[in-house]
């Protein structure tokens, strides 16, 4: 079944003949994957530690044991993908089912738990990007279900859009660039597509070429909130500070009231502080249990120079993250444990950017040198590498 979170509002569309040459470039695009699943076969499973991947492939091999009907190696197989993948949830779940059909009941509870625990802790992405970036994988059950579907439906634009907004929110750019692609040929004025597009030439680093395509998608749809702050990002990567912010805030007037969030998002981005703190402030009224909407409004009280009282820096510092953040503020973690618990670039970046802001009213060229950090080493595309931009901007550096 496809899963219509990963597809676009407007992608559905009646079947409609294709030529000669849109055949060709559909069995293009299918041989592509059939290579990829290629490099995902036994030899793969094999190699697991040496092969990236490795987790999608057993999984895919787990599925096809079940469906197979031979549960005892599905098992085994779902077993073995837990150990080196512990937190993919699709696999959980696939364990949880297979254990329920071999009447272990007792373990498919303990593995739904966890599969249910692990997405109730997933943090979304940004929510002043576009929906499919607000997900996050992996998804390689709908990308195989979407993968199915193109072996027999060649000719409609919604599984390969489907499929590479799955692919997109894993991070898989190359491959969604590529049934984005197909799905413009077959679509060719779907411009929410052409915005797909230019977000996985955002994410691959082809600034200038995601430009274009923004440009092309804007010109069609001059409305669309979230096709400035995919433009935005793409200025902002490209030195073209100004324009950014004159997209990012577009895209503020754009956004209705009612999403407070993600208008604060836009606000942090421009480290437009005061702008930023009576929106954080409402998403925490309606969030209260989010971590980030604290850790973010006390970021714009210190900018701003207002006092933070200890109760407030001591509230939801034990989250797993980013509760080290919150610690680091309340003065119980140190810089160096700080970025110790940093375990990927979004969150080093993070913690680089709250040193910064820490240390600005009593050392401001380290706040500087926190900053150039963020904004040389991290994405355009996080908040905190557009807050340092600005804050260095402002700063002269």
């Amino acid at each position: 079944m496809v899963n219509q979170s990963t597809v676009p509002p407007d992608a559905r569309e009646p079947s409609r003949p294709g030529g000669d040459a849109m055949t060709r470039l559909s069995e293009a695009i299918l041989e592509t994957w059939r290579r990829a699943i290629d490099r995902l076969g036994s030899g793969c499973i094999q190699h697991l530690s040496e092969e990236e991947g490795g987790a999608t492939a057993l999984y895919l091999s787990a599925r096809a044991s079940a469906r197979a009907g031979d549960l005892e190696k599905a098992a085994q197989q779902f077993a073995a993908l837990a150990e080196i993948a512990p937190t993919l949830t699709a696999g959980l779940e696939g364990h949880g089912e297979t254990a329920d059909r071999l009447g272990q009941s007792a373990l498919a509870r303990a593995k739904y738990d966890v599969a249910r625990r692990l997405r109730s802790e997933a943090r979304r992405g940004a929510p002043d990007r576009p929906f499919v970036l607000r997900n996050r994988g992996p998804f390689p059950a709908e990308i195989a279900a979407y993968t199915s579907v193109l072996l027999s439906v060649k000719d409609r634009a919604l599984p390969y859009v489907a499929r590479g907004n799955a692919l997109l929110a894993e991070g898989r750019a190359r491959l969604a660039l590529l049934d984005y692609g197909c799905a413009l040929s077959l679509k060719p004025r779907h411009f929410e597509i052409a915005a797909l597009k230019a977000e996985a030439l955002v994410m691959l680093g082809r600034y200038e070429e995601a430009l274009r395509a923004f440009d092309t998608a804007l010109a069609a749809r001059p409305n669309d909130a979230e096709i400035y702050s995919g433009r935005a990002i793409a200025c902002l990567a490209l030195g073209r500070l100004g324009a950014a912010d004159a997209d990012w805030r577009r895209q503020s007037e754009l956004l209705p009231p009612e999403r407070a969030a993600a208008r604060a998002c836009v606000s942090l981005r421009m480290a437009d502080y005061e702008a930023a703190l009576p929106l954080l402030q409402r998403a925490l009224e309606k969030e209260p249990g989010d971590p980030y909407w604290r850790l973010y409004r006390l970021t714009s009280l210190r900018r701003l120079g207002r006092s933070v009282g200890q109760p407030e820096l001591e509230r939801m510092a034990d989250v797993a993250w980013p509760g080290p953040l919150l610690a680091l503020h309340a003065g119980h973690l140190s810089a160096d444990e700080a970025l110790t618990r940093a375990d990927n670039q979004g969150r080093r970046a993070e913690t680089l950017f709250q040193l910064g802001v820490i240390a600005w009213p009593r050392d401001r060229a380290e706040a500087r040198r926190r900053w150039e950090e963020v904004a040389a080493e991290t994405s355009p595309a996080l908040i905190e590498h557009a807050a340092a931009r600005h804050e260095l901007a402002r700063a002269g550096s």
